[in-house]
């Protein structure tokens, strides 16, 4: 899955995404690419679920 997250613009943005996602798949792999502000997500996860869970965090996001 690849999403653009236009809130997301520092490490600590970041952090927050990726323990957002990983309390839904612990062996989530997140790759973020702040400069083109996406993320890369392999998860066993649902897309719903890691949709919901990225906006709770406060990053809604823009599937690619």
């Amino acid at each position: 899955m690849e999403f653009h997250i236009a809130r997301m613009s520092c490490d600590g943005c970041v952090a927050t995404i990726t323990d957002a996602l990983r309390a839904l798949d612990g062996a989530s792999q997140v790759t973020p690419d702040l400069e083109r502000k996406t993320i890369a997500i392999r998860t066993s996860a649902r897309l719903s679920d890691v949709e919901t869970a990225l906006a709770a965090a406060g990053y809604p996001v823009t599937p690619r």
